[in-house]
């Protein structure tokens, strides 16, 4: 792996039948994606942290670190209040990890002045690592439109930014209020190529935990100012085609894990598993894709 940052693969998280963490398959996960994409994002949405235990989440942080190591591991801490995402800071920085993604806190409403605090506290807690803030207002209720957006990254020190949902097609408007060398994500995998353009960085992929060469390959040409435009055009059907299929479903991208030979485990959330036609196609899809399984 040429230590690419394009593509960052949001990993799931297997639990056994019972609802137990099953850390021997995230291992195998971690060290998939740590061989492929080499970029983990760990213990976030697609890993449905809200089910984790603090515990969990540091053994998943821990786990990744051992297969992708520090420059291959974004952990992510956010929580609904700054007193828990502080704690989950401090032990992550102490496992190693340099960077770190918290999502806006949820739930209660929040203030630009108290949004402020929240990443200031964080922002003490890990004074060295890089910060990376995560919008996803569909699902943290909180709106941080790009001139605030602009206003907390410079109050704060922070990175980067994973724009989920609504602003996941905003990359040129969040980009127009950073400084240069500022690294702004899309959650939405299948726009890579309109998030380069926009001056982004790259897209955390979900899809990419199972299926990562539609996405790498894409990024790859997308790099190469000589590629053919009708090459292009292939690589942009074969990731529409891919995230058609998985995204955004945490049960069918576990489907697709296991089509691949990965253990993806068992869902504690509201996970429902993909209908006998779409299981089909996803398991078309691992076959084409990699010829073979990839465990």
């Amino acid at each position: 792996m040429d230590h690419q940052r394009t593509v960052v693969t949001a990993l799931t998280t297997p639990f056994t039948p019972s609802g137990d963490l099953d850390l021997d398959a995230a291992r195998a996960q971690y060290g998939f994606a740590a061989r492929t994409t080499g970029q983990l994002l760990v213990a976030g949405t697609t890993g449905e942290f809200p089910a984790l235990s603090e515990g969990e989440r540091l053994l998943l942080v821990e786990t990744a670190l051992q297969e992708a190591g520090a420059d291959g591991v974004i952990a992510h801490i956010g929580a609904a209040d700054a007193h828990t995402a502080v704690r989950l800071t401090r032990a992550a920085v102490a496992a190693g990890v340099r960077r770190i993604a918290a999502l806006t806190p949820y739930y209660l409403p929040a203030s630009a002045d108290e949004l402020e605090t929240y990443f200031g506290r964080i922002r003490l807690a890990a004074p060295d690592a890089q910060l990376y803030a995560y919008l996803f207002p569909e699902r943290s209720g909180l709106t941080v439109g790009p001139v605030e957006f602009g206003k907390l990254a410079a109050s704060c020190g922070l990175a980067g930014v994973k724009l989920s949902g609504t602003p996941s097609t905003e990359v040129a408007a969040y980009r127009a209020e950073l400084p240069e060398g500022f690294e702004v994500y899309s959650g939405n995998d299948q726009r890579l190529a309109d998030v380069l353009a926009a001056g982004g960085a790259g897209v955390v992929s979900g899809c990419s935990a199972a299926f990562p060469e539609p996405f790498l390959d894409l990024a790859e040409a997308l790099r190469d100012d000589t590629t053919d435009p009708a090459r292009l055009a292939a690589l942009q059907d074969r990731v529409d085609r891919t995230v058609g299929l998985l995204g955004p479903s945490i049960g069918r991208i576990k489907h697709a894990q296991t089509a691949r030979g990965l253990p993806a485990g068992a869902s504690r959330m509201t996970v429902g598993d993909p209908d006998r036609t779409t299981a089909a196609d996803i398991e078309a899809l691992a076959h084409e894709v990699s010829g073979r399984p990839a465990a």
